[in-house]
C-alpha cells in the first residue's frame, strides 16, 4: 500500500447523513444509569473526492471539515499509521474507510491483519431488567441474545450502589451470575460494575460466584492501585483466574498502560470510537496487556471493534452491541467482509 494512490485524490465534499440504530430490546439501568432506551439516531460524516471515492463513518468528535475540502487525501491519512493531520483526527473512521476503498482492501487488512477476519464476540446487553422484570427477564435476554447468535455474554452487577439495598443488590448480582452459568455451562461469562463496587463488596461478590468460571471482572472500582492490588491478590484464591479489565470509563490513558505493565489490568478497554483507531494503531505496541475497546451504545462499534481485532490482533474477544444491520454474527463470532472499507454502505 502506498500514500501515492490517495495523492491522487483531493477532497472535495465532507457532508453529514443521519443514521438509525436500533437494539433488539429496550435496555435497561446498569449501576448508576438508568434505562438506556432501545435505540436512536446519531450523525456520520461523509468524505468525498475529486475522483469520486467516498467513505463514511462516525466521527471522534464534532469538528470543522471546513479546511479539509481541498486537500489531498494522503495529507490527512497516511494507510501505515493513520491519521497524520490532527485537524482531520476527529474523522477517523471515515478517512479509514475513505482510503481502504480507495485500496480496495478491507479496513482490518489496511490495518496489518495481524488477526483473524472471525472475531470472537460476547453479549454487551444483559443490564437490570430483573428490576423491572425480575429474573424471569434476564433469563428471556439470555436466551434471545444466544438466538441472535452470541455465545458469550457480560452481566451488568453492582445493584446494591444504587438501586436496591446493598444486601439485596448484592444477592440479585449473585443469582443473575449464577442464573447464566447454569442456563450457558460453556458460556464465557464477564461481569461489569461499572465502578459501582467496594473493594469488601466485590469480595463478597466473589465468594458467592467462585464456582461460575468468570471470564472477566469489568470496571468493579476506579483504577486505583491499592485496590487492584488488593484484587490482584484475591483473585489468585479462586479456582480460575478471571481476567481484570479497565479503562473504559474516563481513562487516563498513561495510567491504564502503566497498571498494565505492573499485571494488574488485564485487558485495557478504551473506547473503539473515543480512542479512535488512529490512537489504537499507537497505543497497542505500548500495551502490556490485552486490549478490548468498549464498543456499548451502537452496533456499528461492534463492526470497528471487530475491524480492530483483526487488523491489531492482541484482542481476544469484543463487545457486541445485540441489534441489527451493522455486522454479521454467527455462532458467537462477527465474520468480517471482504469488502474494501470496513464493508457497510450508507443506510
Amino acid at each position: 500500500m502506498t500514500p501515492m494512490t490517495l495523492s491522487r485524490h483531493v477532497i472535495s465534499s465532507v457532508t453529514t447523513a443521519k443514521v438509525g440504530f436500533e437494539y433488539l430490546r429496550t435496555i435497561g439501568k446498569n449501576s448508576f444509569l438508568g434505562s438506556h432506551g432501545s435505540g436512536g439516531v446519531v450523525t456520520a460524516y461523509v468524505v468525498e473526492t475529486d475522483r469520486g471515492a467516498i467513505g463514511w463513518g462516525l466521527p471522534l468528535y464534532d469538528g470543522d471539515p471546513g479546511p479539509l475540502v481541498g486537500r489531498s487525501l494522503a495529507e490527512l491519512i497516511d494507510p501505515e499509521r493513520g491519521v497524520i493531520d490532527p485537524a482531520a483526527e476527529f474523522l477517523d473512521f471515515p478517512l479509514h474507510d475513505l482510503a481502504a476503498r480507495i485500496l480496495d482492501v478491507p479496513v482490518y487488512a489496511m490495518l496489518g491483519g495481524a488477526g483473524s477476519p472471525r472475531v470472537r464476540c460476547y453479549s454487551g446487553g444483559i443490564y437490570f431488567d430483573d428490576l423491572d422484570g425480575g429474573m424471569e427477564a434476564i433469563r428471556t435476554n439470555l436466551v434471545q441474545d444466544h438466538a441472535f447468535g452470541f455465545r458469550d455474554f457480560k452481566l451488568k452487577i453492582g445493584r446494591g450502589h444504587r438501586w436496591m439495598d446493598p444486601r439485596a443488590g448484592l444477592q440479585r448480582d449473585i443469582e443473575v451470575t449464577r442464573l447464566a452459568r447454569e442456563l450457558y455451562p460453556d458460556a464465557g461469562i464477564l461481569v461489569d460494575g461499572n465502578d459501582g463496587f467496594t473493594v469488601n463488596g466485590l469480595f463478597e461478590y466473589l465468594d458467592g460466584v467462585a464456582d461460575c468460571d468468570l471470564y472477566w471482572i469489568e470496571e468493579p472500582f476506579a483504577e486505583r492501585r491499592p485496590d487492584l492490588q488488593a484484587l490482584h491478590d484475591r483473585l489468585r484464591e479462586l479456582p480460575t483466574r478471571p481476567k481484570v479489565a479497565d479503562g473504559e470509563y474516563d481513562p487516563n490513558v498513561d495510567h491504564v498502560l502503566q497498571l498494565a505493565g505492573e499485571g494488574l489490568v488485564d485487558v485495557a478497554l478504551m473506547d473503539v470510537i473515543s480512542h479512535g483507531l488512529t490512537g489504537w494503531r499507537r497505543t497497542m505496541p505500548h500495551l502490556k496487556a490485552e486490549a478490548s475497546p468498549h464498543a456499548w451504545g451502537l452496533p456499528i462499534k461492534t463492526l470497528y471493534a471487530a475491524h480492530l481485532a483483526a487488523g491489531l490482533g492482541n484482542v481476544p474477544i469484543i463487545e457486541g452491541v445485540p441489534g441489527p444491520g451493522s455486522y454479521t454474527l454467527e455462532d458467537g463470532y462477527v465474520v468480517l467482509p471482504e469488502q474494501p472499507g470496513f464493508g457497510l454502505n450508507l443506510p
